[in-house]
């Protein structure tokens, strides 16, 4: 697990891009007070998804509008049909750690 930021750097309902070992990474504190990491580039179009809106426990490509479910990768609507890839997340004394093992097996 490599440490990211502090969960104050991550407001609720926002994300952020972090650069992890060359890796892009959205950073998301989802509606649900979870936090989640996502591979920071849309399946369909070369986007960077921490530029989008969250919404619950997604988060939206402000480019064409795709979702993506933050827990499973898994696009939820159009254009984008392939699942980006997630990370798995850690909270310790109030910082974010992810590693860069996919925990949806998807990769980039």
């Amino acid at each position: 697990m490599i440490k990211i930021c502090s969960t104050e750097d991550v407001p609720k309902g926002t994300a952020i891009s972090a650069d992890v070992d060359g890796t892009q990474i959205a950073v998301v504190h989802g509606e649900d007070d979870n936090f989640y990491a996502v591979y920071d580039e849309c399946s369909h179009a070369a986007v960077a998804l921490s530029e989008g809106e969250v919404d619950g426990c997604t988060l939206e490509c402000w480019l064409h509008g795709s979702r993506f479910d933050l827990r499973t990768g898994e696009p939820t609507g159009l254009p984008a049909t392939e699942p980006v890839p997630v990370y798995p997340v850690e909270v310790r004394d109030g910082d974010i750690y992810v590693s860069l093992t996919p925990s949806n097996g998807v990769t980039r």
